[in-house]
């Protein structure tokens, strides 16, 4: 089976690096280039994943459990896709069961890694996160600063930027009007 390099490289963020950031973005890049209508897209269920998992490792086990309870039931309607992207549907439904009770519980964070039934898939991941220095499956670093609070840490000044240019538009439509 052959899988695509953004998905290669979401797999080998979420159990190598376990930056749960930069999954979402890389997900949610190649969603919006492959199905960018399709709100309730597998691909939006495994980027919830990572978001959840990103929120329960700062903390916000309510914002945690809430993402996670949207890709669940996201995910519960997308089994031959699951397939398609060498993951068990159902070793994975219990695995996120199990992770969304633990939020709950405000049980404190714990890495999970996807049930992957493609062997090879494993084995090319594997050698992905070897190349680039991560250990597959290790789990998530806790003291490192950049990838536990990595949205404080990005530039964000294009998007202010853009903002403070929207609102000027709007002020100047409403003084346009009569």
């Amino acid at each position: 089976m052959t899988y695509a390099e953004d998905y290669l490289s979401f797999l080998v963020h979420f159990h190598g690096t376990r930056d749960y950031f930069e999954c979402h973005e890389i997900l949610e890049e190649y969603w919006k280039e492959t199905a960018p209508k399709e709100r309730d897209s597998h691909w939006v269920g495994l980027i919830q994943i990572a978001v959840a998992l990103y929120h329960d490792r700062r903390g916000n086990k309510k914002g945690a459990a809430r993402t996670l309870a949207k890709a669940l039931a996201n995910l519960h309607l997308k089994k031959a896709e699951l397939l398609k992207l060498g993951l068990d549907p159902e070793r994975l439904f219990k695995l996120l069961e199990d992770t969304h009770e633990r939020m709950l519980s405000q049980k404190p964070y714990k890495s999970i890694n996807l049930p992957i039934s493609d062997q090879r898939l494993i084995e090319k991941c594997q050698s992905i996160c070897s190349q680039e220095g991560s250990i597959w499956g290790a789990d998530s670093d806790m003291t490192n600063t950049s990838i536990v609070d990595k949205h404080l840490m990005r530039d964000r000044s294009d998007v202010i930027s853009e903002r403070a240019r929207q609102l000027s538009l709007r002020k100047t439509r409403m003084e346009d009007r009569p």
